[in-house]
């Protein structure tokens, strides 16, 4: 979403600017937007490891109910603190809905699935392609997206990667493409759900933080009738794996909100966008160095080719600037 949250309050008038020679200096922001966007990396990133450790006691559904809770409630205390107001149309609350399952309900249970069959870090490397899905999903559903050359080029070169991780040329058997199918239809999710929330949702007239504190009321209600009727609760839960989920959703689902709505608001939408890019690199970092995890070689690569495709298909070149004025 690359609208920023607005503010309901009426400007207050104040004294007329003085002289820009004696205007006071502006205040430099507490933190600089590159550690908010490392953090943000490092929260998306990190998250995958967490739901491998969830998925060790729980099954997918409590993992995503415990997900959608614990982010819930950072979203929902910042826009109270903001003053800010959930949507009321019945309309908009179907769109909410549709959105909340593809973005959050399928794709969150489907990465715990993932989490049981496949190394957390493999995860990562699979959700690098969503910004492909994003882009070919936008320009089957948008009118206003354009193929060009390097988009496809871009669509392409990122699908072979996509063939590269999983290793085509030694077949598709076994838990280890299961589980990569498993994630990869997660990004594909995401995929779908991107073109649809900007479709429907983006002229609403709400802030991104008052449709996604809604997207994620109406996602815990769905996972939440799910886990009634469908599963049991847990016999007993371990601390650690407690943890895991309330770090999961108060960080990579609630705080990861207000950090990319920061990163947009004082970076540009643009450059947010390629926190995809860092993501999988920490979700391999710590596979790897905390969790013991081994990836054969054409994973990384395969990584590498994902996130080069993703990156030409997002690439837009500069417009010159007009001469004259």
């Amino acid at each position: 979403m690359s609208a920023l949250p607005s503010d309901s309050r009426p400007p207050v008038p104040t004294a007329p600017a003085a002289p820009a020679s004696a205007a006071a200096p502006r205040p430099r922001r507490a933190v600089d937007w590159r550690l908010k966007f490392l953090l943000l990396a490092l929260v998306w990133g990190s998250s995958f490891m967490f739901i491998g450790i969830a998925a060790q006691v729980l099954v997918p559904v409590h993992i995503t109910l415990g997900r959608m809770v614990t982010g819930l409630l950072p979203l929902a205390a910042v826009l109270l603190v903001r003053r800010g107001r959930l949507p009321r149309g019945a309309r908009t609350w179907f769109h909410l809905s549709v959105t909340a399952f593809l973005l959050n309900v399928v794709p969150f249970t489907l990465f715990g699935y993932a989490g049981q069959l496949i190394p957390s870090a493999l995860s990562g490397i699979c959700n690098a392609a969503t910004p492909l899905f994003a882009l070919l999903f936008s320009l089957l559903l948008l009118s206003d997206e354009r193929p060009t050359r390097a988009r496809l080029a871009g669509l392409g070169l990122g699908f072979l990667g996509v063939l590269v991780v999983f290793g085509v040329w030694t077949g598709l058997a076994g838990a280890g493409p299961v589980g990569m199918l498993l994630a990869v239809g997660a990004a594909v999710c995401y995929g779908i759900g991107t073109p649809y929330l900007r479709r429907f949702l983006s002229g609403t007239g709400h802030s991104p933080l008052e449709l996604s504190t809604a997207q994620l009321i109406t996602g815990t209600v769905q996972i939440g009738i799910a886990a009634a009727l469908f599963t049991d609760a847990p016999a007993a839960l371990p601390l650690p794996v407690v943890a895991a989920v309330a770090v999961l959703g108060a960080l990579g689902t609630g705080f990861a909100y207000v950090l990319q709505y920061a990163v947009i608001r004082e970076a540009g939408a643009t450059v947010a966008t390629t926190v995809t890019y860092l993501a999988p690199v920490v979700a391999i970092g710590l596979g790897v160095l905390l969790l013991g995890e081994d990836l054969a070689w054409n994973e990384p690569v395969g990584a590498l080719i994902i996130i080069a495709g993703a990156a030409l298909a997002q690439y837009r070149p500069r417009r010159p600037a007009p001469v004259g004025g």
